[in-house]
């Protein structure tokens, strides 16, 4: 069996594999007149026509292979122009995002007005043993710095969202996933009720009858004063597992560094180090077990970067077989609220109201005089 020039399979010839070898050149001479019958090379010679034609393209056979070229053309969709179409802003879906936070806010008010009741007797239960409780002493002052911590990071989110350009969508994931965190405490404080962590802290009296109207006066109680005992509106007790007060500067330090400048780094070391010290000042109040602490900043940092991983990557919106982030209770409501953001949101801020055009008009240059 020998091979002939083209690369076809010939029996019964007399041509050795020698001659075939020697009819192949170690290299193409492209300034002969013959070199329009080799393949083109993908990069010209220095010496080709191609160099020596003003640029133009050696001619070629019918039948060579550079005249066979096939075009395909591929459908890709257009990209998007503007950020409008992006980052949608979506306002009907922030409001109901922000009425879930409502209900499940009120869900988990209306779940400490029942385990209120509920709360072993702190004259025959002490508090349970815990390694950071039982080696330093409360100090009823520490809550109401943790509690003004809170109000610091939760102002300073509300601002940089404010002034963030897609504030809308940053706003709808804040409250979803606030609502999310606040419906699995309101169930978590509710199935086991521990014993009150802290010997000084004042709880309500108890009622014989948990009637409908004793509840829901709890909870709007509780609504008012959002939550805070700084405003002694909160005068219950057993809502520990988990801490609200961990999720609340957990979640609000994560949003701050996710959503500002990167190169504000010392400013998110600072709010870092508040959350870490109001975190701490609920423990030195004995406001909440060590476990309490540990489940709310696990439950919130898990949920952020999970939410903000699937955000960011549009394959991960499809539910598939492989995509098991999907099999998340909360996946849907997650789906139906960011369907249409397309990528990372960037770090862009504007004034939130326009102002008035007599603001911005540039003043006439006057004659003869130049800028």
């Amino acid at each position: 069996m020998e091979i002939n020039a083209r690369g076809s399979h010939k029996h019964g010839s007399g041509l050795d594999l020698a001659t075939v070898v020697m009819e192949v050149p170690d290299s193409y001479d492209y300034n002969s007149p013959n070199a329009t019958n080799h393949h083109p090379s993908a990069y010209p010679h220095p010496g080709s026509p191609y160099h020596q034609q003003n640029h133009q393209p050696p001619p070629s056979d019918t039948g060579s292979p550079s005249s066979d070229a096939v075009m395909i053309k591929i459908d890709t969709p257009s990209p998007l122009r503007d950020d409008q179409s992006r980052y949608p802003k979506e306002i009907g879906k922030t409001l109901l995002a922000l009425l879930f936070l409502a209900g499940n806010f009120f869900l988990a008010t209306v779940s400490l007005s029942l385990v209120h009741d509920r709360v072993p007797d702190r004259d025959v239960y002490g508090p349970l043993p815990d390694a950071f409780l039982d080696r330093v002493q409360p100090q009823d002052w520490a809550l109401d710095v943790s509690e003004i911590l809170i109000m610091v990071v939760v102002n300073s989110c509300v601002l940089l969202i404010t002034f963030h350009k897609h504030r809308f969508i940053v706003m709808r994931r804040v409250f979803l996933l606030l609502s999310i965190l606040y419906m699995m405490r309101s169930l978590t404080m509710y199935v086991t009720v521990l014993p009150v962590s802290s010997r000084t802290y004042y709880c309500s009296p108890k009622s014989n009858a948990s009637s409908a109207g004793v509840i829901v006066k709890r909870a709007f109680q509780l609504i008012s004063g959002m939550g805070l005992s700084i405003n002694g509106k909160q005068i219950y007790c057993g809502d520990y597992i988990y801490s609200g007060h961990t999720v609340t500067l957990v979640l609000g330090y994560l949003v701050i560094s996710e959503y500002s400048p990167k190169r504000f780094w010392p400013i998110h070391w600072i709010y870092w180090l508040a959350s870490l010290t109001g975190v701490v000042m609920v423990l030195v109040a004995h406001g909440h077990y060590t476990v309490d602490v540990l489940i709310a900043y696990y439950a919130t940092t898990r949920l952020f970067w999970t939410y903000h991983t699937l955000a960011n990557n549009s394959l991960l919106l499809k539910q598939n077989g492989n995509n098991y982030i999907g099999r998340e209770w909360w996946y849907f409501a997650f789906r139906y609220f960011e369907r249409n953001v397309r990528g990372p949101i960037p770090l862009q801020y504007d004034c939130p109201l326009s102002l008035p055009s007599s603001w911005t008009k540039k003043s006439p240059k006057l004659p003869g005089r130049e800028s």
